[in-house]
């Protein structure tokens, strides 16, 4: 299983949604990607980060609880 956060440095939102992967243990499972290194991404994400990505491209967007982190990573 590979997750995506989309995120950039200095969102306070972006690391409140990396602690909840801590507490649902897929932290070790999850890439950060910083919009800023990618112009589609910063594009797509600007205003909607922090999102997790799967695999098979499915999105969450944030506002997201650590269940609903459990339950998106079911899916894969």
């Amino acid at each position: 299983m590979s997750l995506t956060l989309f995120s950039t440095d200095g969102c306070h939102l972006c690391e409140q949604a990396w602690a909840l992967l801590a507490q649902t243990g897929l932290q070790s499972q999850t890439q950060i990607s910083d919009i800023i290194d990618d112009e589609r991404w910063l594009a797509a994400y600007s205003i909607r980060i922090p999102v997790l990505r799967r695999q098979d491209g499915a999105e969450l967007d944030w506002p997201f609880t650590a269940a609903d982190i459990l339950e998106f990573s079911r899916v894969i």
